[in-house]
């Protein structure tokens, strides 16, 4: 595969106060081969090349740009298991109310 050949982006994370999200940009040519009317499974997104740790779900079609896939996990979810572990979110949700919250 040369350099130049279309590959897979992905966006840094950025949350909100119930979910962290992220989304994936996909060469135009893959996206052409995709459902359009469907989200995709874990097992499908993964099947077309797309990698990152577990927890995260297509939640939503991006219908002007059906090359990019947005995900979503909610926040606290550890990427080896793909659960939320309580204190990974108690502390996620500190963070974010830290950084976002007026006081």
């Amino acid at each position: 595969m040369s350099s130049s050949a279309p590959r897979i982006e992905y966006s840094e994370k950025y949350a909100d106060d119930a979910n962290e999200y992220r989304h994936v940009i996909l060469p135009k040519d893959l996206a052409k081969t995709l459902p359009k009317s469907r989200l995709l499974t874990e097992s499908e997104w993964r099947g077309i090349g797309v990698q990152q740790s577990r927890g995260w779900h297509h939640y939503a079609i991006h219908r002007p740009e059906p090359h990019i896939l947005l995900f979503r996990r909610p926040l606290g979810t550890d990427p080896q298991s793909g659960r939320v572990d309580p204190e990974l979110e108690r502390k996620a949700r500190e963070e974010y109310r830290s950084q976002y919250v007026r006081k």
